[in-house]
């Protein structure tokens, strides 16, 4: 995985055109074209889609927006379209986490582009966009694995030095586990006024973090027959991480409802100590116009759990056309547009971490002048080396949607751990084997 960040030469192979892509004369002419988007939404997202009035200006084509919403919400969309046969749409928002479950509906990009514009990506990324041999999803310079955030005063701060001397025996630094993590954010929790942490409490969202910290806990999620294996020991200490924050009112009380712009504004907030989170929100966290603690920043790689593996659930963000689009021509110049160096260094330059490898080596130069940016594009590399990406079957989301539930149960206290986990395994595997996979 480390070759995702090193900028690996992508071997760029002459200019010969793959399959019907259509001429590297980019972005092209579709005048009149009206092309339908249904586009992941967020703070982090809008300064990309400002690009797009000047592909409209360029092309002569028009883009409309029919929904901007977090993944986990588009996720349903989608599958309501699929459901009443109404994909009418051309280009969606995409991740590698969900890809896996619209096999039919989204085109292969690799007939559609120029074959020097694919090659330009890291070789890994594009791997990661094809399914059953079709480029289903060109990737962003969104590629995800999260590392730790907190605010450098804390550990600058004597009296809080001495007191968690007196207290634990050790000395105050950045966590480098879980255990400390979680133990440094109840000592730091004066709620309800700051937290030590907070954690999104719902969807794939606690899903995903779940299911990492069980990997980092020396257990897995499914096992090698991909039966659902996480109801174990090493189950039961990951989801007792959450539950004990809860208990301790280390975290906010909505935290169970929480996802990712509702951390993100948490901790830009000034109101939370420590914050395991994504790449994206590097530039917003350090901006002093959207954060009230830009300039107070530390950023690390993340936690180990207590097999001594660190966490690294990670995947990609990407735009997708559909089979069903009237102009896939028109629809794969917009991807390719949201996706060219141009907004890759638009959008690295606020923190998410490039997808070609240009720009890679691009935002590496750039960040020799400015020490946040250094110590960001360091802890994200050194965090990339321990990603690994979510079990590879189409019931990922689904069985999410159903374990969810019972992690917010055992957090709640409505259940033990075991009991929520055992009740979790018995769902995933009915949803296994309604899928003839178990």
């Amino acid at each position: 995985m480390t070759r995702l960040l090193l900028g690996i030469s992508a071997g760029l192979a002459g200019l010969l055109l793959s399959g019907t892509a259509f001429s590297a004369d980019l972005p092209g002419k579709f005048p009149g074209v009206t092309i339908d988007a249904k586009l992941i939404g967020g703070q982090q997202y809008e300064k990309l889609y400002e690009r797009i009035p000047e592909w409209e200006k360029l092309t002569g084509a028009k883009v409309n927006i029919l929904s901007k919403k977090n993944h986990f919400d588009l996720d349903k969309e989608i599958k309501s379209d699929i459901a009443s046969n109404s994909i009418t749409w051309c280009v969606g928002s995409n991740h590698t986490s969900f890809a896996p479950q619209y096999p039919g509906i989204y085109t292969d990009l690799a007939k559609l582009l120029p074959k020097e514009e694919i090659d330009a990506f890291v070789p890994a990324n594009i791997a990661a966009g094809t399914l059953d041999g079709k480029l289903v999803m060109l990737p962003r310079a969104q590629f995800d694995v999260s590392a730790l955030y907190y605010q450098k005063s804390l550990y600058k701060d004597e009296a809080k030095k001495k007191a968690y001397k007196d207290k634990y025996g050790e000395e105050l630094a950045p966590p480098d586990t879980f255990d400390e993590m979680a133990q440094q954010a109840e000592f730091f929790a004066s709620p309800p006024d700051f937290y030590g942490t907070q954690y999104a409490g719902k969807e794939e969202a606690i899903n995903g973090r779940f299911y990492e910290m069980v990997i980092a806990d020396g257990g897995e999620y499914l096992d090698k027959d991909g039966k659902p294996a996480f109801n174990s020991e090493a189950g039961v200490k990951a989801l007792d991480w959450f539950v004990k924050l809860y208990k301790a009112k280390a975290v906010p009380a909505g935290t169970t409802n929480y996802l990712w712009d509702d951390l993100g504004q948490g901790f830009a907030s000034g109101t939370v100590a420590i914050n395991l989170d994504w790449p994206g929100w590097a530039g917003f966290f350090n901006d002093p116009k959207s954060s009230k603690v830009a300039g107070n920043v530390g950023v690390k790689v993340q936690p180990k759990g207590s097999s001594g593996k660190r966490s690294g659930w990670s995947g990609a963000h990407g735009f997708s056309v559909t089979e069903n689009c009237a102009n896939k021509e028109a629809a794969a110049s917009l991807v390719w547009w949201l996706t060219n160096e141009d907004s890759q260094k638009l959008e690295a330059a606020a923190g998410p971490l490039p997808t070609r490898t240009k720009v890679w080596e691009w935002d590496l130069e750039q960040a020799k002048s400015d020490p946040y940016k250094t110590e960001v594009l360091q802890a994200f590399q050194e965090a990339a080396k321990n990603a690994f990406p979510v079990p590879q079957t189409p019931e990922w989301i689904e069985i999410s949607n159903a374990v969810y539930p019972e992690l917010q149960a055992a957090i709640l206290g409505d259940k033990t751990s075991k009991q929520a986990l055992d009740d979790a395994a018995a769902k995933a595997t009915q949803i296994l084997q309604d899928a003839g996979k178990l």
